[in-house]
């Protein structure tokens, strides 16, 4: 299994948008249920920095992901919408209660 994080601060202008596309992924995420993905997409408070979690059993559930027209288009200008990364890291969970389940 293997979890990454994703951070990075959007211009204010762009925050709005940026959740829009967002949104998009798990519209389409919902429709085509990918079985070993978990991902969850959370704004901080201070309104522009967003953060991504996403575990995956296998690398093809990543590509689950991935492969999707709407994640596509979600990247396609990220790094024009931000100010800061996106910056990747992987983590290795050391005990959770009930967030991957």
């Amino acid at each position: 299994m293997k979890t990454l994080m994703i951070r990075y601060k959007t211009k204010k202008d762009q925050a709005a948008e940026n959740e829009k596309l967002v949104h998009a992924v798990y519209d389409e995420l919902r429709t085509r249920k990918p079985e070993g993905l978990r991902y969850a997409t959370f704004r901080l408070d201070d309104g522009v920095t967003f953060v991504h979690i996403a575990t995956m059993k296998t690398p093809a559930d990543g590509d689950a992901l991935t492969s999707q027209a709407s994640f596509k288009a979600f990247q396609k200008n990220l790094r024009d919408r931000c100010v800061e990364g996106p910056e990747p890291v992987e983590m290795h969970a050391v005990d959770s209660y009930g967030l991957f389940t």
